[in-house]
């Protein structure tokens, strides 16, 4: 006698996941329909006897309505992942272990600037040259979201506090500075000092507060007392690096990242200049996660290849001396 659990696996319609996945990517049981080339009845008959099997309702729907219960969304990413292992089987069962192939799917920060990362992604395709990547930019937040539902197989972001869902390993350190660009007061000016930034206006990342990734910069700033007009928040580097440049007011950006905006004398770092506030990026995976054979050796290489490296190696600008971003 098959236990409950058991019991649930052997008579489940496997097609019944498949149905209810392309129901939730059209969001409409007519849509999910003519994507499958099935009749909507025949549609609505496989979420029914789904929900039936999970013995909870998945989807809230009326004429103009449609919303995945909490219950829904759970089995969504669910479904995602086991949909990627299947993907991946015939990789999985290749002979010849050089001739790996498979998609990975990947989310990041917007913005990622890493040569640990970069010399490691080069090897990887020399390696194997038949696996393929895509990349979507998102906001630090939206790319732990990705991971969790299932939609990247992998993230690379700051992050604050830890889902417990997932695994977090530090990718690399970046330093941020505080920059001014042409037009402000302080641009070009030597030996300013940190008191000068006080009342000034400011532009920065949303996550420029003490309980959000860029916590270090926060602390600095309310230890130093930059109490300016806040003029902007941003998601996206590129945005605040925008807002800097047209005249809004100082802000804080990764140093590294903006080394030829600062040759080209488009910006103008300010103090402090020892000890600057830093921030880990991490890599971002789900737990007990398996995703194609692609994406598995990716992950389990470049798990490897940071394990292999000391963080004063993979810490930018190489060189700066800076405190753990858990003290500043």
């Amino acid at each position: 006698m098959l236990r409950p659990r058991r019991r649930f696996v052997w008579e489940i319609d496997w097609n019944l996941l498949r149905t209810f996945t392309v129901i939730v990517e059209e969001k409409s049981l007519t849509a999910a329909g003519n994507r499958l080339l099935l009749k909507q009845p025949t549609i609505s008959n496989a979420l029914r006897r789904l929900e039936d099997h999970m013995a909870c309702r998945l989807i809230d729907r009326s004429s103009n309505h449609f919303r995945m219960t909490p219950a829904g969304e759970r089995l969504y990413a669910e479904c995602r992942t086991m949909f990627r292992i299947v993907t991946g089987l015939p990789d999985l069962i290749e002979d010849d272990p050089d001739l790996v192939s498979g998609h990975v799917e990947m989310a990041f920060a917007s913005h990622i600037e890493c040569p640990f990362l970069d010399r490691f992604l080069a090897d990887f395709h020399k390696a194997f040259p038949r696996v393929t990547f895509s990349t979507t930019v998102l906001a630090s937040q939206a790319v732990i979201d990705a991971v969790l539902t299932s939609e990247a197989g992998l993230g690379i972001c700051l992050a604050q506090e830890k889902h417990p869902e997932l695994d977090y390993a530090v990718l690399y350190r970046e330093h941020f500075g505080f920059f001014c660009a042409p037009g402000h007061p302080l641009f070009g000016k030597r030996g300013v000092d940190i008191t000068e930034l006080a009342g000034l206006d400011y532009v920065s990342f949303k996550t420029d507060h003490l309980n959000g990734a860029l916590a270090p910069v926060a602390r600095l700033r309310q230890r130093e007392n930059f109490n300016g007009p806040v003029l902007g928040l941003f998601t996206n580097l590129e945005e605040v690096k925008r807002l800097i440049k047209v005249g809004f007011g100082f802000g804080p950006l990764p140093i590294h990242v903006v080394a030829v905006d600062i040759e080209a004398r488009q910006l103008w770092q300010l103090p402090p200049y020892q000890n600057p506030p830093a921030a880990d990026v991490y890599i971002v995976t789900r737990r007990f996660a398996r995703g194609n054979r692609a994406e598995t050796l990716l992950v389990d290489r470049l798990l490897a290849a940071i394990e292999a490296v000391p963080l004063s190696e993979r810490t930018y600008p190489r060189g700066l001396a800076s405190v753990t971003p858990e003290t500043i």
